[in-house]
């Protein structure tokens, strides 16, 4: 140990000399920071030939917002016979902020709505989801981009949408899924959706929305598996002001990754119309 010791002194010393000896001019200079570097998700992700992120690919959402948006306990399911088989699942939440803007008379509503959600949720009875509630029901969904194309496509009820890459004007008319129109800024999409019938609801939970509803979307690949997902939602008629909801979004890397058939529809024909079919006559 004494030797080590005395090595290493000897070897300070002796560096100290050299330096010192040697001219100012060729002394090395003091290294200046470094830049700072851009964000690796901008150099790792995967691009298509025109050079915009590579967001083909099945994707899905990996949290309980359709159940409740905003942070909630685990509970008591609907059905008392199913236990915990369909139990609710608690949830962070993904309201930023915390808080949706409700104005007074609009909160009541919503209320009402959770308090009657078994019967008047449009998920019962099938409807299509709408946006941005499509995105993060527990099924996957599927993104077909190219330079001049994009759409979306949804394992739940076979949703579909497609996304305008010119402004095609304002929505001739209300539908369940609405008018997508979508641009590029820097490397995040931005979708901007209009003309969405005002019977979709955005959870579980009864949070809603008017026919004046207007979302925008902004889709950015943090990683070639993960995208941030945001949607700022905006309607004067139930809210105060505009509020944000963000999560991320993961990409099914499985070899055979595709969506599979939802239709629900024949799950609640006899809920819908039972009542109008022909009773069979007693023998």
């Amino acid at each position: 140990m004494r030797y080590l010791k005395f090595s290493t002194t000897a070897a300070a010393a002796a560096a100290s000399l050299i330096f010192t000896a040697l001219p100012m001019a060729a002394q090395p200079a003091t290294p200046k920071p470094a830049a700072a570097k851009p964000a690796a998700a901008s150099h790792n992700i995967p691009r298509l030939p025109d050079g915009h992120p590579n967001l083909n690919g099945v994707w899905q959402a990996m949290n309980t917002a359709n159940w409740d948006l905003m942070p909630h306990s685990a509970q008591q399911g609907l059905v008392l016979e199913a236990g915990a088989q369909l139990a609710e699942p608690a949830g962070i939440g993904v309201v930023e902020g915390g808080e949706i803007p409700y104005l007074p008379a609009a909160l009541q509503k919503k209320q009402d709505n959770y308090k009657n959600r078994q019967v008047t949720d449009p998920e019962v009875r099938c409807y299509l989801p709408g946006v941005p509630r499509a995105t993060y029901m527990p099924f996957p969904f599927e993104i077909f981009e190219s330079a001049n194309y994009m759409a979306i496509a949804y394992e739940y009820d076979g949703a579909f949408r497609n996304i305008f890459l010119k402004d095609p004007g304002p929505a001739p008319i209300d539908t369940w899924m609405g008018q997508s129109y979508g641009k590029w800024e820097h490397d995040t999409l931005v979708v901007d959706v209009t003309g969405m019938d005002k019977r979709t609801w955005f959870d579980r939970a009864g949070d809603y929305h008017s026919d004046e509803l207007h979302v925008v979307e902004r889709y950015t690949m943090r990683s070639p598996e993960i995208i941030d997902y945001e949607a700022t939602i905006t309607d004067p008629q139930v809210y105060s002001r505009p509020w944000k909801i963000s999560m991320p979004l993961y990409k099914h890397v499985e070899k055979n990754a595709q969506l599979l058939e939802f239709k629900c529809v024949e799950f609640v024909e006899d809920l819908m119309y039972g009542k109008f079919e022909k009773k069979k006559p007693t023998p």
